[in-house]
């Protein structure tokens, strides 16, 4: 029972720091910047669930809720990268390029949160990702110093969403550690003022 318990310790923790900050695009408190995390690529291409994530993302811009973008990914390979994906994705969504920002080192979560609050300047954001993960990016980025709220993306509840699910009673014991040893993430980098000039751009 105690193994039980300790195990299951990081996923409430998780709940218990998201709280009543999962919102829906409609009643989401504005922010200056929302954080798309990123998802995987098909072809060179968003993901079904990156995809529902961008229009999510793109919803908010339009509705005024959010004024700039920030999608962070993996762009650790040649021939692989998500955060220019995610931009041509929005771009053709109806999001001006210059509303949109690019981390191409957020290779996990805790790396996204870390670089959007010290390499990106963002004190207070909407989080876009979908619902089985939302609760750790809210709860990683609210470690990492990042005031945040999160949108579930709508998605049909197939095979791989609960997979997804599952997959997060594993993450919760890395996201816990994190916020307890707060490392420094892959690549940190210099401070770069994208997100300061699009918004300066608005």
């Amino acid at each position: 029972m105690l193994g039980c318990v300790l195990a299951l310790a990081p996923a409430t923790w998780m709940f218990a720091v998201a709280g009543d900050r999962i919102r829906t695009t409609a009643d989401v408190p504005a922010a200056d910047v929302a954080v798309v995390f990123g998802a995987g690529l098909w072809q060179g291409k968003p993901s079904p669930y990156l995809a529902h994530r961008l229009d999510a993302a793109a919803g908010l811009y339009r509705a005024g809720t959010v004024k700039v973008v920030l999608v962070t990914g993996d762009n650790s390979r040649t021939g692989y990268d998500e955060p220019d994906a995610m931009r041509a994705y929005l771009v053709r969504h109806g999001v001006p390029d210059a509303g949109v920002v690019s981390d191409f080192a957020g290779f996990d979560t805790w790396d996204s949160c870390v670089r959007a609050r010290k390499v990106f300047g963002v004190r207070r954001a909407v989080l876009v990702s979908q619902g089985f993960h939302i609760r750790r990016a809210i709860a990683l980025c609210r470690s990492a110093g990042i005031d945040s709220y999160g949108v579930g993306a709508t998605d049909t509840h197939d095979v791989t969403w609960y997979y997804g699910g599952a997959r997060e009673v594993l993450a919760a014991g890395k996201a816990a550690l994190d916020a307890v040893f707060k490392p420094d993430p892959h690549f940190l980098g210099p401070h770069e003022n994208g997100v300061a000039r699009a918004l300066g751009d608005r």
